[in-house]
């Protein structure tokens, strides 16, 4: 017990570390009117934290500048796109975190723009430092196969004392010396009880960690194998978890068209698409011109890595995950950024603000100038005149902005992220270009729609878990329109009736969350609180709960989990500390072949539970029969002790490494509350202990008559 505290106590400790790492090493603030650089645990209350590009946020600040500020908060709130903040938007306490635009919190990223904060928390009193807390709080819970191996060796070694005292009376009321049934007694009791058992359990669980590491499940506890094997509810966070964490483009609209594009992640080779039919983009003139916009009018760059084949290197965005995704998608149509701008460099540029929502560059153009524009679709559309047709301006019609409107709605009810592409003609390069100047009388293109897609594999694994009777639900940050668009591509739900946001989850009380928890499949724009009481309110109805998750918003909810997953690529170090296993290929699938490895463990463990129980309770029926029928002894303490370690252990260890049965993911999950050794099984046991007793003690009447001494 010292031991396995003082594991737990290390365990902890790394978590607590790994969320440390993630606060910023120094911070830059005024103090005295001045710039100074200080360590980050310096601050305190009141300063004034510079933030720019690139920097960790040192504290929980409420912001007091922004210049087109842009947040990575996906470790804090799982939402999969930069926040753009706003100094100048006043929230009530009450709000979500990935709705505080006046706020940046500890251990976030700024990935845009530059801002100036107040701090208001620090250390354990920051949104992270909260979470640090909880992670402190909660202790192992003891798992369903140690609870009933508990109760079962409970109950057999109060019926082997038992027995033994029946079997040591008996003994002596018959005139055995003393000392001879002491140590039958005594010898009796010990094989009773299989004391090889959780050495057995403990190899068998140790073999299958080792089985499910070759199928990408890293298990760093024991106990999380067969729990695994038992598990009724997987809650996973959505992105990066079931989504790929990186923003594609799917849908295009220009043309009066409805263009797809295939392709997965930022991996820049797909097709385009118009009905199923594919197309070559490069002879589509507005789409080619939609897409160039979209690459030059962008300050990301896609980087390829790791081999010197193209479709074999890994893929990355440096930069805003959106913009990213213009980039790809130009790629996907063998239009480069690169190329592009050895003609057409950028001259200039208005940035993005979030009070005008658009960007724009100037850049040559047949020995002219062109300003090329993105942005909201209903800002960019208000502020164009033409529309790019069949290759050619023409003036924008009413016609034009309703079918604008209704496809850009369209979209959007696929929880696409959309955004408008246009262009301006200039005579002239402007020396310091104004918005007010520049960003009118457009010539609208097109729009384009962006998503954190589904992992195929996961698509799949859903299926398979909905086979196996294991309900999964998806929990988020995200906004309800995306969770509940992601759900129902994952096939997790159908309509929007299982479906709750956090704000409806602040508004119930414990009993109506224990109630609504029965029947939802998507939790939506939730915080860690949430998610803590969602995975309490599921295990209060009675289930097993493993909790999958990658962000340091996870890691409480994978503690109170009864198996808490990490992601191996994109999980942080709080979230793999705190896990009982880690996905190593960060792929849903494997949590499926884990789950399947834990039912095979928990089947061959059953079986060799039964093997050793009908061994231990024969050789407690021989000798107990044996004294009632004034029998001699049949076994001496040393042949019950050597049949007990040699006899019973290997024969079992071998049962524990069987191979799983066909049907094993097509049965439902055994119940929380069934029992190890059920009633199927008692009574197979007696039938085989009864066999073997009849068996032994027949053989033994027979040589106590046809030899002439029991040492024979």
């Amino acid at each position: 017990n010292a031991i396995l505290g003082v594991i737990q106590e290390y365990r902890a400790n790394k978590a607590l570390d790994a969320l440390k790492k993630m606060a910023a090493p120094e911070a830059r603030v005024i103090r005295d009117g001045t710039v100074q650089v200080i360590p980050a645990r310096e601050l305190v209350p009141g300063d004034i934290v510079l933030l720019e590009a690139g920097n960790y946020v040192p504290a929980d600040l409420r912001l007091v500048e922004s210049v087109n500020l842009k947040i990575d908060e996906s470790a804090l709130t799982g939402e999969s796109v930069p926040v753009e903040k706003n100094a100048d938007i006043v929230f009530n306490e009450e709000m979500p975190l990935g709705d505080r635009a006046n706020s940046a919190f500890m251990g976030t990223v700024v990935t845009y723009g530059r801002g100036k904060g107040i701090v208001v928390s620090t250390g354990m009193k920051t949104e992270i430092g909260m979470i640090a807390e909880m992670l402190e709080s909660y202790q192992d819970e003891v798992t369903p196969l140690q609870k009933k191996l508990e109760q079962t060796g409970k109950a057999l070694g109060i019926a082997s004392l038992v027995i033994s005292g029946i079997v040591f009376l008996l003994g002596l009321l018959r005139g055995i010396q003393f000392l001879e049934m002491f140590m039958t007694a005594v010898s009796l009791a010990v094989a009773a009880i299989p004391e090889g058992l959780p050495a057995i359990v403990t190899i068998v669980l140790a073999l299958g960690m080792q089985r499910m590491v070759k199928r990408n499940a890293l298990v760093k506890k024991l106990h999380a194998v067969e729990t695994l094997g038992s598990t009724t509810v997987i809650c996973s966070d959505k992105t990066g978890t079931l989504t790929q964490n990186q923003m594609t483009a799917t849908k295009i609209f220009t043309n009066g068209q409805f263009f797809s594009i295939s392709g997965e992640g930022y991996r820049p080779y797909g097709e385009f698409y118009i009905d199923s039919s594919k197309i070559d983009p490069k002879s589509d003139t507005c789409l080619e011109l939609l897409l160039k916009i979209g690459a030059l009018c962008n300050d990301s760059r896609l980087e390829g890595s790791g081999t010197e084949h193209e479709d074999q290197k890994s893929w990355r965005i440096l930069g805003d995950p959106t913009e990213g995704a213009l980039v790809v998608a130009a790629a996907k149509a063998g239009i480069f950024v690169e190329d592009l701008e050895k003609t057409q460099p950028r001259l200039n540029e208005i940035p993005f603000d979030s009070d005008r929502k658009l960007m724009t560059t100037i850049h040559p153009f047949d020995g002219k100038y062109i300003a090329y524009t993105k942005g909201a679709p209903d800002v960019l559309l208000s502020l164009s005149s033409y529309i790019y047709k069949n290759g050619q301006e023409v003036p924008l019609t009413q016609e034009d902005i309703e079918a604008i409107i209704a496809a850009n709605k369209a979209m959007a009810s696929q929880a696409l992220r959309v955004l408008a592409l246009a262009y301006k003609p200039l005579n002239d390069l402007p020396e310091e270009p104004k918005a007010e100047d520049i960003e009118k009388d457009f010539v609208f293109v097109g729009l384009i729609g962006m998503i954190d897609p589904p992992r195929p594999e996961a698509i799949e694994a859903i299926k398979t878990c909905k086979q196996a009777g294991i309900w999964p639900v998806m929990i988020t940050g995200d906004h309800r329109d995306t969770a509940v668009a992601i759900a129902k591509d994952l096939g997790l739900i159908e309509s929007e009736a299982g479906v709750l946001t956090g704000a409806e989850l602040d508004s119930m009380s414990d009993d109506e969350m224990f109630q609504k928890s029965r029947e939802v499949s998507v939790y939506a724009r939730v915080s860690p609180i949430h998610k803590l009481r969602i995975v309490e309110a599921i295990k209060n109805n009675g289930h097993i709960v493993a909790m999958t998750g990658d962000g340091v918003n996870d890691a409480p909810a994978l503690k109170k989990a009864d198996i808490g997953v990490a992601m191996g690529i994109t999980g942080t170090d709080v979230a793999k500390e705190t896990a009982d296993m880690i996905l190593v290929d960060d792929n849903f699938a494997s949590i499926v072949s884990a789950v399947e490895e834990g039912r095979v463990i928990y089947s061959n463990i059953r079986k060799f539970i039964f093997f050793l129980l009908s061994c231990n309770i024969a050789e407690i029926l021989i000798i107990f029969v044996s004294m009632l029928a004034g029998l001699p002894i049949p076994l001496k303490p040393v042949q019950l002790l050597w049949i007990n370690v040699l006899t019973d252990a290997f024969p079992a260890l071998a049962l524990g490494m069987e191979k799983k049965e066909p049907d094993i993911m097509q049965q439902p999950p055994r119940r929380p509350e069934e029992p190890i050794i059920d009633t199927r099984m008692r009574w197979q046991i007696a039938i085989q202990s009864i066999f073997m007793t009849v068996s032994i003690i027949g053989v033994f009447v027979f040589a106590l008559k046809y030899t002439d001494s029991i040492e024979k």
